[in-house]
């Protein structure tokens, strides 16, 4: 329809519809006068060309609804400038999904579902227990990466579906754009996450993890420290949705902790989190300070691989080993009070140490951390390629000046920066919350290029 027979149409003022829909036109004779996508093509065109002409075209009769017409073109073009973000973002995912799809290898993974699937309906399978689970864990692995690949390609197609039919509609729905937006912005994070686990190639990464937080110099501020440092990982597992529980905590004589510990239960924790190890460094003013000065505080992160038994295959001599008891204390009942249940294991040729205090027994509670030094042992081994427990040495963080692997400026200034990577923020309240996962992106980037200069 052309533009000198929309002219002598009786003109209208632009308005909303209802509150999710915008149109040009509400007289249903301008809708008899043209075909029903040619208003479709000018509003979705790129060339704003096309439709600004039909824009102005458009005069109040009288000066009374002026206003109206001036508000409801700058709504309009608002909602059009949304549609052109989402359909660039749409774009953009539809090449990234490809891409994934295609360096994840969907032609193989399919292939090797079909040859397991077979295996594991093999009568004979459980001849062998031990072939078997390694045949089922990876027909698991390879099922849960296809539904993946999956879900990811159904995701941006329904997002595109929206689009497509946005641009059919003769006017702009905002709840659906709403609804495609939230596609995209969920689709891009399972997109981020799973390239972080394509960069997890360690024999425990798949695991689950073992957090321990211990206050360094800087007495009482180190230990108040410490309780933020915990509060922030526990935060972290949370988003994450781990099963996420404190499993050791001894308070601090005025405020803090002087150690915790957490366990993270879930797929690739290990792996997302070890890269948290070593000493955090905090700069601020102390609140246990009367005159507020600035204080510098540590504290010392360890991480292990939350392991089952089974997988424990070492072998530790009782002389290499110091146990000492004391009481647990904190919450339990009077038998942790009265009995000394906490378990203290040292191993003596490396000095590495693990305290567990969370079982009611002292049997229970020597298991565990048996369990626990042995993990840590195997870690420290694969971290230094040694071949048997006797040829590692010790890895014990010290939580002290110059040894900080990220600092955490409060005052004069607020800013978090890794110093292995070089990547910071200045929002260090979202970091404190938990919002960890572009220091470990960044941290995991590097330690990948590394591994590769390297080889």
């Amino acid at each position: 329809m052309s533009i000198e027979c929309l002219r002598i149409l009786q003109p209208i003022p632009l308005h909303r519809h209802n509150s999710h829909s915008f149109s040009f036109f509400t007289s249903p004779n301008v809708f008899l006068r043209r075909p029903k996508s040619s208003i479709s093509r000018l509003m979705f065109s790129d060339d704003h060309s096309k439709w600004a002409p039909l824009l102005h075209s458009v005069r109040p009769a009288t000066s009374e609804n002026q206003s109206s017409v001036e508000v409801g073109t700058d709504a309009f073009e608002w909602a059009l400038q949304d549609f052109y973000a989402l359909r660039k973002d749409v774009e953009t995912s539809l090449q990234r999904v490809d891409e994934i799809r295609a360096s994840a290898g969907l032609e193989k993974l399919e292939a090797d579902f079909s040859d397991l699937e077979n295996k594991s309906a093999d009568s004979l399978l459980w001849d062998d227990p031990s072939n078997a689970q390694k045949i089922l864990l990876a027909l698991t692995e390879v099922k849960d990466k296809l539904k993946q690949l999956s879900e990811f390609k159904s995701q941006v197609e329904e997002a595109e579906t929206i689009v497509k039919l946005t641009e059919e509609l003769d006017s702009i729905d905002s709840g659906l754009l709403e609804e495609a937006s939230e596609i995209i912005k969920y689709l891009n994070k399972s997109l981020d996450k799973f390239e972080l686990t394509q960069l997890l190639s360690g024999p425990y990464d798949k695991e689950g993890a073992v957090i321990t937080i211990s206050a360094g110099a800087g007495g009482t501020d180190a230990q108040d420290w410490a309780d933020m440092l915990l509060r922030m990982y526990f935060r972290w597992g949370e988003k994450q949705k781990y099963k996420t529980k404190i499993v050791e905590k001894s308070m601090g004589e005025e405020a803090g902790i002087k150690s915790a510990t957490i366990e993270l239960e879930g797929n690739f924790a290990y792996g997302y989190i070890s890269g948290e190890k070593g000493t955090h460094r905090i700069v601020r003013q102390s609140p246990f300070n009367s005159k507020g000065l600035r204080q510098t505080s540590f504290a010392g992160v360890e991480v292990m691989p939350l392991l089952p038994e089974e997988s424990l295959n070492v072998e530790i001599p009782e002389e290499d080993l110091e146990i000492s008891t004391s009481r647990a204390g904190g919450k339990g009942g009077q038998n942790v009070n009265k009995i000394e249940s906490a378990v203290r294991m040292l191993h003596i040729p490396t000095g590495v140490t693990v305290r567990c205090t969370e079982e009611r027994s002292q049997l229970a509670n020597r298991i565990k951390a048996l369990s626990r030094l042995k993990a840590k042992l195997l870690v420290i081994a694969e971290e230094q390629r040694a071949s048997e427990i006797k040829q590692i040495r010790g890895d014990t963080v010290k939580a002290e000046w110059g040894q900080q692997i990220r600092n955490y400026v409060f005052h004069p200034y607020k800013l978090v920066k890794d110093v292995r990577t070089s990547f910071e923020t200045s929002d260090i309240a979202s970091v404190m919350d938990g919002e960890l996962d572009l220091f470990i992106k960044a941290y995991l980037k590097h330690k990948y290029t590394m591994s590769m200069e390297t080889e």
